[in-house]
């Protein structure tokens, strides 16, 4: 038997995945559930996989199977079918094949940012990494980074991954950016403003967030694109 927050998060669930193909983010589950932290979503998602209603799927970021409903969820006298969030594939190969070209841009990878307590992001003389030109997002000059520390695990960005970020000085809210503090840090947060105050919040429960003066706090670039090597 479910709690009332286990039903209402498996509901939203349902409804987000049913509505647009893809899983409510961590934010927007806490939201949802009017929670204060996202560890309350944590626990919430845990009870749910150990009672058989989701499964988490490993290596896939926000990836979760719905794979049984309650009676009081489920459609009188339908049949649930389990399907993984993020599409399913098609069920027959197509008779004739087409060819896919994809062009690719060589980057600049300027050494590494951190996610989690902020480190010296940029080296001397960068490597470069080729990365599809569709991932870059509007003009202006782009590049990479890897990126170190667990602290954007729930927006899908894990310890090594390559961030392509496109160089900008201008962040809205909710927006994942390098932030560089005091003129010489730098670290891999979602940006919000927080009054006269800018805020660096994690996605990762495990770390509060930064308030700090808006003065010490400028951007260096907004996160565009992820590249992940198994």
């Amino acid at each position: 038997m479910l709690t009332k927050k286990q039903l209402d998060l498996l509901h939203f669930i349902q409804k987000r995945v049913a509505r647009d193909g893809v899983p409510p983010s961590f934010d927007e589950m806490k939201e949802a559930l009017d929670l204060r932290s996202k560890s309350g979503i944590h626990r919430l998602i845990t009870a749910l996989e150990e009672r058989g209603f989701i499964r988490r799927l490993a290596h896939r970021a926000r990836a979760i199977e719905i794979v049984k409903l309650p009676d009081t969820l489920a459609p009188s006298g339908a049949t649930f079918t389990p399907k993984v969030i993020d599409g399913d594939l098609p069920d027959s190969t197509p008779a004739a094949a087409k060819s896919i070209t994809i062009e690719a841009t060589e980057l600049p990878v300027l050494g590494r940012i951190a996610a989690g307590e902020p480190i010296q992001a940029i080296n001397d003389i960068p490597p470069e990494i080729a990365v599809p030109s569709q991932m870059l997002s509007g003009p202006g000059k782009h590049y990479a980074l890897e990126v170190k520390g667990d602290s954007m695990i729930d927006a899908g960005i894990n310890n090594g991954d390559v961030v392509v970020i496109r160089e900008t000085s201008q962040a809205s809210d909710g927006d994942i950016v390098v932030a560089q503090i005091e003129g010489y840090e730098a670290t891999l947060k979602r940006f919000r403003r927080k009054g006269g105050s800018i805020m660096l919040e994690a996605a990762n429960p495990a770390y509060e967030p930064r308030i700090l003066p808006s003065g010490s706090v400028s951007v260096q670039g907004r996160l565009v694109g992820l590249i992940r090597t198994y």
